[in-house]
């Protein structure tokens, strides 16, 4: 496997167009990006992105005001395990855009900054599916997991056999923020930016989350 370091270097020299190197550049200090995506399913090469939404956080704000949030008209089928989930139909994303018109628009509201996720690796493969063959390069942001970060405030010092729950809703309930409808793009993209900004405060205080709890 290619260390991120290098494919972040090979991609900045083969950027397609050079408008968009403001990828490559870092953004304003202090400053990350939390977003999220619903898909028509969760195969990276056979299915779209239907709605992409993302919220700047910048030091321990959320900027709510500073969002980013788009409805894409897929050209795959919405399957009924996934309308389950995102409650949305043919109908409500009929109208959207098309994806490769929404990406640049993503990618000039994110810039340089740090994306932050949960399980974030899906939702960054599925916006690199379409930014290939756009400008021939993936994304080079520093990534930041929040499952991560709550794995090591939690679980870093366990004993072996610990049982170990990094659900959506355990973490938010082990951090006592307040759940919002979920499998909403934009409500998604803000209850992780909640965790960040919780997690974050626990490292940089050096507190642990209690295992009692469980």
């Amino acid at each position: 496997m290619i260390p991120r370091r290098l494919k972040r270097l090979f991609h900045q020299i083969s950027l397609g167009d050079q408008a968009y190197r403001f990828l490559f550049e870092a953004g304003p200090a202090d400053e990350v990006v939390a977003f999220d995506c619903e898909t028509t399913g969760l195969s990276v090469a056979k299915d779209d992105i239907i709605v992409i939404a993302a919220v700047k956080v910048r030091g321990n704000r959320i900027l709510a005001s500073e969002k980013f949030e788009a409805v894409a008209r897929p050209e795959a089928t919405l399957k009924a395990d996934s309308i389950k989930v995102h409650r949305l139909l043919e109908s409500d994303v009929e109208s959207g855009g098309l994806i490769m018109q929404i990406i640049p628009d993503f990618l000039r509201f994110i810039g340089g900054r740090p994306l932050v996720g949960y399980y974030l690796e899906f939702d960054v493969a599925m916006v690199n599916k379409y930014l290939r063959p756009l400008l021939g390069v993936e994304l080079p942001n520093p990534m930041i997991e929040v499952s991560e970060l709550y794995y090591e405030r939690k679980y870093g010092n366990a004993p072996p056999g610990t049982h170990i729950d990094l659900s959506f809703a355990h973490i938010l309930r082990d951090l006592g923020l307040p759940r919002l409808d979920q499998h909403d793009a934009f409500n998604d993209a803000i209850m992780t930016a909640e965790m960040y900004v919780a997690l974050k405060d626990l490292r940089e205080r050096g507190v642990r989350i209690s295992r009692e709890r469980d």
